[in-house]
């Protein structure tokens, strides 16, 4: 993700999705950046965006995809 190679880094980031709406198939664009904002191109899409919270003291799988 762009904001941890970003922080590694120490440059800024940006990652652009191209997609589509699960619901209605309609295309979708979304932009994250080194700071974990995210933008969305598309001005009537609303998607719900989330970024999982790992507490990887208790991470017991060999990656966080494994966990999920």
């Amino acid at each position: 993700m762009p904001f941890v190679q970003g922080r590694l880094r120490n440059e800024a980031l940006c990652v652009e999705i191209a997609s589509e709406c699960a619901h209605c198939r309609l295309p979708l664009h979304l932009e994250i950046d080194s700071e974990a904002r995210v933008r969305v191109v598309e001005a009537e899409a609303e998607p719900w965006i989330c970024i999982p919270i790992v507490d990887f003291k208790k991470l017991r799988a060999p990656n966080i995809i494994d966990d999920f």
